[in-house]
């Protein structure tokens, strides 16, 4: 009877149950044979309690539920219960009660996914029997109990993720030797990662992402000889990469990115025979990049952008036979790259980006090569593109802040596959050839910061295919090209889900098209310093998604339409020295002065008011 009313008591708090979880829980029913989610031992004691919040229809397909209401602290009642399961219900929410900590033969508690709140209680260090502790995905705060950690000497799974805890990891948490599973990501944690850690000898997952977390990595994290995921990344970690992680030899996954990691990389990480994704970017870490790399052949993915390395891509690399992602940009490599690179069968993404290389040209041997993402932004590439780009499988290419030259090819239209193109920043001078349209399923084109000229249309008129090749950016800003932008840009299909339109600083002339009203999708129009004439069309005022809109420096007369200024979402607005007249519509955002100025015919706020007649 006492488990009964502990789950009756439970059950009353519950203010909403639309799927009818607790529905069977009658006072008039057997707890054990008629209550589902109820199962009991064979001394008829309850020993699992699982409702979560997941149902299944007549077709066996799962559907999403939710339960609203307080855990009872009745529930410490169920003396013999091993299972108590009440994950992903979204809606249980107020403190856990310290009395489940009475559970003294629970194994399992999963609470995660609700809206619990509160800290992690005391008395749960009397759950010593716990093998699985899940309580993620809740608003639990405050500092997790020592206590705790050292007495749940069998929890082999714990998970406090995406809560709001705070304070230090506790020492204590070497205690637990059987874990196999560490989560605590996205928290408040602080502090150093204890030395104890490496008492963990059996853990295999271990995620302390999105953390506070500062100093060293221990050296002790080299016993952790069974690990396979490890993941510290947007902490405060600092310091070189202690000489033992090389004994992570079950290690696959790794990222250590987004800290303040420094020195060089010790030669033992060649030792990680099994990884498959070693992720290190946007830390402080210099030096040569260590030949031993090359040993990784299982390694897929590395990531190493963004740091100071320095000096030559080691040949070793062509070793590498299961790449598919090799990304060293933003470092300070040099010298010649090997040519042992072109045995990267696998490669899919090659990012050597904004390093000081003076490759001057495209080596020969890239074209061996069949990657879908190459980019060589700011590496010192000079003169014409080179031709084997026309029959290559490229999807992506950025070839942006080099020194090419000379006219865009014709035989660009033959690289079809193209869906990202960057060429800004370079010294084309030559119109877009008709082939252009060919470009079918491109849908971001950047190539501002050219001497390029000619007409517009071959850009807008592009070719699409089915839900491919609609336009989400074109930035074709300082060049000279010449206009009209033409009437009917909001009709073309290419320019459907256009996001974002930047073509300012070319010599445009002509209008502003009413038909740019129809690109229902632009969040961002920039038309500065393009000789623009006429009105602001009022039509643009139907581009409820637009975030920003620029039209300063031209020659637009008339007033500012209402519609337009009082756009919902609109965050910057300037057309500033135009021709502009009338006074400035009522308006809620608070735009600066300098966003009207240089019209001598406005008034009204932010300018001076208006002279009655």
């Amino acid at each position: 009877m006492v488990d009964k009313e502990a789950l009756l008591e439970f059950k009353s708090r519950i203010i909403s149950d639309p799927s009818k979880l607790l529905h069977s829980w009658t006072p008039s029913s057997d707890c054990c044979h008629n209550w589902e989610g109820i199962a009991c031992g064979s001394t008829g004691r309850v020993i699992s309690l699982t409702r979560t919040g997941v149902v299944y229809d007549v077709d066996d397909i799962p559907l999403e539920t939710y339960m609203s209401g307080t855990l009872s602290p009745y529930l410490g009642n169920l003396s013999g219960l091993q299972v108590l399961d009440l994950s992903n219900l979204k809606q249980l929410h107020g403190p856990m009660p310290p009395e489940l900590a009475k559970l003294s033969h629970l194994r399992k508690l999963f609470l995660y996914s609700n809206k619990f709140t509160g800290g992690i209680p005391a008395t749960f260090q009397n759950l010593s029997r716990l093998e699985n502790l899940y309580l993620d995905n809740n608003q639990l705060s405050g500092n997790v109990p020592s206590s705790v950690f050292a007495s749940l000497k069998y929890l082999s799974e714990l998970s406090l993720s995406g809560n709001k805890l705070s304070g230090r990891i506790p020492s204590s948490i070497g205690s637990m030797v059987f874990l196999t599973r560490l989560d605590i990501h996205q928290n408040n944690f602080h502090g150093n990662i204890p030395f104890s850690i490496g008492n963990l000898v059996n853990l295999k997952g271990l995620d302390f992402s999105y953390n506070q977390i500062s100093g060293r990595i221990p050296e002790s994290i080299g016993r952790l000889s069974n690990l396979v995921f490890l993941d510290l990344m947007h902490n405060r970690v600092i310091g070189s990469l202690p000489f033992p992680i090389g004994d992570l030899i079950s290690l696959k996954f790794c990222r250590l990115s987004e800290n303040m990691l420094n020195g060089i990389l010790p030669y033992s990480i060649g030792k990680l025979k099994n990884v498959q994704r070693l992720i290190l970017e946007n830390n402080k870490l210099t030096g040569m990049l260590p030949a031993t790399i090359g040993h990784l052949t299982s390694l897929t993915d590395l990531f190493l952008t963004n740091n100071e390395f320095s000096g030559e891509i080691p040949p070793s690399f062509g070793n590498l036979i299961n790449l598919q992602t090799l990304d060293l940009s933003r470092n300070q490599l040099s010298g010649e790259l090997p040519h042992q690179l072109a045995k990267l069968d696998s490669l899919q993404t090659l990012d050597l980006s904004f390093n000081p290389l003076g490759l001057a040209k495209v080596p020969k041997w890239f074209s061996k090569l069949r990657v879908f993402q190459l980019k060589l932004a700011n590496t010192g590439i000079k003169g014409q593109l080179p031709q084997w780009l026309s029959y290559s499988s490229v999807a992506t290419l950025d070839l942006s802040s080099n020194a090419l030259t000379g006219k865009l090819p014709w035989w660009i239209g033959n690289m079809t596959h193209l869906s990202f193109l960057n060429l800004s920043n370079n010294e084309f001078h030559s119109s877009i050839p008709v082939t252009f349209k060919n470009l079918s399923s491109l849908m971001d084109l950047d190539l501002h910061s050219n001497k390029l000229t000619g007409s517009l249309r071959v850009v807008f008129e592009k070719e699409v295919q089915f839900s491919l090749g609609h336009f989400n950016t074109i930035d074709l800003s300082n060049n000279k090209f010449c206009g009209p932008i033409g009437e009917n840009i909001g009709e073309k299909a290419s320019m459907s889900s256009i996001k974002f339109l930047a073509l300012s600083h070319n010599p445009l002339g002509g209008s502003i098209p009413q038909s740019i009203g129809k690109l229902r999708e632009l969040e961002v129009l920039d038309l500065e310093d393009s000789e623009l004439l006429g009105n602001i069309p009022e039509e643009l005022g139907s581009v409820e998604t637009l975030t920003k809109i620029n039209l300063s420096k031209n020659k637009l007369s008339g007033n500012i339409p209402d519609k337009v200024i009082n756009l919902k979402r609109l965050e910057e607005f300037d057309v500033s020295r135009n021709r502009l007249r009338g006074r400035i519509p009522p308006h809620t955002a608070m735009f600066p002065i300098s966003a009207f100025v240089g019209n001598l015919g406005l008034c009204g706020p932010p300018l001076p008011p208006c002279k009655l007649c």
